[in-house]
C-alpha cells in the first residue's frame, strides 16, 4: 500500500472547490497514515488566461488551517505541508523570497504556463504543429531547472500532453528524448526528483504522467527520488490508480518510492 497521496489539492486552489476536510477524511478512509495538501501558488498567473482564477494561495491561511487539522487529527493521520508551485525563467527571485518566507514539509515545482499561455487552452496550440508545441513546452522545462531550484520535485512533466489535439495519439518519445536526457541528467545532478503523477489514467491518457519513457530514462540516468500522487481536485481521485503507479515503478527498476517531511526525502520500500 502506498502511504500518502503527494499530490492533493483543496478549496484553497482556485481550481477546486472541495473543503480541506473532505480530502482529509478520505485519506483516513483509504487507511493513509499521513496527508499532504499542495495547493497550487502560480506567481504572475495572468488572470484573463485562467477564465478570472488567479491561482495565488493565501498562504498564512493556507498554513493555518492545516496547522489547527494537524492538532484536530492527532492520532489519526500525520499531516504534512505542501504547496505546487509554478515555475517560471522571469520570476525566480519572487519563488525564492515565497519559499524562503513559509516552512513547507514538501514542494512540487511545476509548469503550468509557456509565454504566459496555459496549454489547457487551445490557443496555446494554434498555428502550429503538435510536436514543436509539446518540444517548447518541455524546453521551458528546461530553462526553469537552469535559474531555480529550490523545490524537490518537478510535477507532471508532460503535462501538456493532457491538452494537445490529439493528446498522445501520436506520441513519440524519439521526438523529444534529447531534450528529456538534458532534463532529467539536470534535475538528478541537482538532487531533484519527479513524480509519478496518476491524473493522467483519469484525463485519458491511459497512463499516469510522466510517460513510461521518461520513467525508464530517469531512472536508466541515476534518478532516485520519485514520490506518487494523484492530482486529485475532489475526494474521489485522491489516492486514484495508485496501484498502477506501483507496478509501473517496479517495472521501471525501483523498488521504493519517497516521502517528504521537512524539505527531506524517505525513501519507502515498495514492499512495507
Amino acid at each position: 500500500m502506498i502511504l500518502a497521496d503527494c499530490h492533493v489539492h483543496s478549496e484553497f486552489s482556485s481550481d477546486s472547490d472541495a473543503p480541506v476536510v473532505k480530502m482529509l477524511e478520505q485519506a483516513v478512509h483509504l487507511g493513509m497514515p499521513y496527508f499532504y495538501l499542495t495547493d497550487h501558488h502560480d506567481i504572475d498567473f495572468p488572470v484573463d488566461a485562467a477564465g478570472g482564477l488567479d491561482f495565488q494561495l493565501d498562504t498564512p491561511a493556507y498554513l493555518s488551517r492545516l496547522s489547527a487539522l494537524r492538532e484536530q487529527y492527532a492520532g489519526q493521520v500525520e499531516i504534512r505541508t505542501g504547496v505546487e508551485l509554478g515555475l517560471m525563467k522571469n520570476i525566480q527571485e519572487k519563488l525564492q523570497a515565497y519559499v524562503r518566507e513559509f516552512p513547507f514539509d514538501f514542494i512540487i515545482g511545476s509548469s503550468h504556463l509557456v509565454r504566459g499561455m496555459d496549454p489547457y487552452y487551445p490557443a496555446y496550440f494554434e498555428g502550429r504543429s503538435q510536436k514543436d508545441a509539446y518540444r517548447e513546452y518541455f524546453y521551458s522545462i528546461y530553462e526553469n531547472i537552469q535559474v531555480f531550484q529550490d523545490y524537490d520535485v518537478y510535477g507532471h512533466l508532460d503535462y501538456v500532453v493532457r491538452y494537445g489535439p490529439t493528446r498522445n495519439a501520436d506520441w513519440d518519445f524519439s521526438d523529444y528524448a534529447d531534450l528529456f536526457e538534458e532534463i532529467l541528467s539536470i534535475l538528478i545532478h541537482q538532487g531533484k526528483g519527479i513524480e509519478i503523477n496518476t491524473a493522467g489514467l483519469y484525463k485519458g491518457l491511459g497512463y499516469p504522467h510522466p510517460h513510461r519513457d521518461i520513467l525508464s530514462m530517469y531512472r536508466r540516468l541515476g534518478g532516485e527520488i520519485i514520490t506518487i500522487g494523484s492530482d486529485a481536485h475532489t475526494p474521489e481521485y485522491l489516492g486514484y490508480g495508485f496501484q498502477n503507479a506501483e507496478e509501473l515503478l517496479r517495472s521501471c527498476g525501483f523498488s521504493y518510492y519517497t516521502l517528504f517531511k521537512d524539505r527531506k526525502p524517505e525513501f519507502i520500500p515498495l514492499d512495507k
